[in-house]
């Protein structure tokens, strides 16, 4: 398996970022949410550029798939979790679009990495 340096790896950088705008979504939701909604959006967010960094710290392409699978997992979470901030108006739909089809371009991302991976 070729070593894959984290600091190179588009999928995570663009993750690191996401990572960043959840973070700044999250700050004026209500109070009362900072153990429920908050605390969960803001762990899943960080947990995708986390997997891919443990993944890509892997030694065998095997598990460096099993890290992604959980990455992947993660954004879908994500995904509801930012649906449910509309749903139960503490933020506008314009508001989220953005971060969704970040989202959206990091699923496709890890998608292909891992086809990548797998076949090369």
């Amino acid at each position: 398996m070729r070593a894959h340096k984290l600091h190179d790896l588009l999928i995570w950088k663009k993750s690191m970022t996401l990572v960043k705008e959840v973070y700044l979504l999250t700050e004026d939701l209500p109070s009362d949410e900072k153990y429920g909604l908050i605390s969960q959006i803001r762990r899943c967010a960080v947990s995708i550029p986390s997997n891919i960094a443990e993944g890509a710290g892997r030694n065998n392409v095997k598990e460096f798939n099993q890290f992604l699978g959980i990455a992947s997992g993660s954004t879908y979470e994500l995904e509801t979790q930012l649906i449910l901030l509309t749903d139960l108006n503490f933020k506008n739909e314009n508001e989220i679009v953005p971060i969704l089809n970040n989202l959206n371009e990091i699923q496709k991302m890890i998608y292909k990495f891992k086809t990548n991976l797998t076949n090369g």
